[in-house]
């Protein structure tokens, strides 16, 4: 396992110099509120049972949305597939500094973690290699986009399936489980939400859901800052111009185990789960993907979870989305 240190080397120095640009025009003022308490506390996670095989629809209202659905899982050669195989290549959208999941290590230069992982073994069961495959590093505020366009075949991205998301692209079966969370300066001090985030200049990626929650419950925040991508906000924090992150789960253990100046502060809230984001159009790469996925869940998931994430989330099965 890399220590931290090594994903992190030049990472300062090359976000810095997009703050100031940052918070000129990511900057939002977000209303403050004296209701956090209470909105953690009707949103508090309440156990860990998971879904299994889902089964029905993917492009569903707002009202009638269940986040663990999707399509379910078969090896069908469709269209997509069959364009996907005549290219000879499968285009995922990534991150390149999200630490474990999808980072750029700054030794080998390779984009590595859990979720580059999972896109190759996509790319292994539909062209027969897991080298098959095109890593087009993605903004977090982009991704929805860039499936809507076409652009890329699929995003694995520490992707959160929402309610508002599915109305736009479609998303496999869940294959983590995660929840909202606070990262915060350990000097802080912060017992729960409402401490870190009350008064507090709060950073979250644009158009991530984290950013979604703050326009929606601003958990007392006096401001938001939201630039595009997750690391901006770890290396504002660092600088000294947010003073608390709220990020998925997932990606904020990886913020702790990058800078352990940071802790994770508070309760978690908004349970949810994480899937691979693909265009609504494309019904037999969601399915073949989904199969992909009942396959990876038999020793791939566990042996790439041990890999990139035990050390940071310790024991998986609270994360199981099975």
């Amino acid at each position: 396992m890399r220590r931290a240190g090594r994903a992190r080397t030049g990472t300062l120095a090359a976000t810095a110099a997009l703050v100031a640009g940052l918070l000129g025009v990511g900057g939002s003022a977000a209303g403050a509120g004296g209701a956090a308490g209470n909105a953690v506390a009707r949103n508090a996670v309440a156990g860990n049972a998971m879904p299994g095989n889902a089964v029905a629809g993917n492009a569903v209202a707002a009202d009638d949305c269940d986040t663990g659905v999707s399509l379910p899982p078969r090896e069908q050669a469709g269209a997509k597939i069959q364009e996907i195989r005549k290219r000879g290549r499968l285009v995922v959208g990534v991150d390149q500094s999200a630490y474990n999941w999808g980072y750029r290590d700054s030794q080998t230069g390779k984009i590595e973690g859990f979720d580059i992982d999972l896109a190759r073994a996509v790319a292994k069961s539909v062209l027969g290699d897991p080298d098959k495959v095109v890593l087009k590093t993605i903004a977090t505020a982009d991704r929805i986009n860039v499936l809507k366009d076409h652009q890329v075949d699929l995003i694995a991205r520490a992707m959160t399936v929402t309610c508002e998301r599915k109305k736009q692209i479609a998303f496999s079966a869940p294959y983590f489980k995660v929840s909202q969370r606070v990262v915060a300066p350990k000097a802080a001090h912060a017992g729960s939400v409402a401490q870190a985030l009350g008064g507090k200049r709060v950073c979250a990626a644009l158009n991530s859901s984290s950013h979604t929650e703050l326009k929606a419950n601003a958990h007392g925040a006096a401001s938001v800052v939201t630039p595009d991508n997750q690391l901006d906000c770890l290396v504002l924090m660092e600088l000294g111009e947010a003073d608390a992150t709220l990020s998925d789960s997932s990606l904020a253990a990886a913020m702790v185990a990058q800078d352990q100046t940071m802790e994770l502060a508070g309760e978690s809230f908004l349970p949810t789960y994480m899937g691979v984001g693909m265009n609504q159009d494309d019904t037999d790469l969601i399915a073949w993907v989904n199969q992909v996925l009942v396959e990876w869940r038999g020793g791939g998931w566990q042996a790439s979870y041990d890999t990139w994430l035990r050390p940071s989330m310790g024991v998986p099965d609270p994360y199981r989305p099975w």
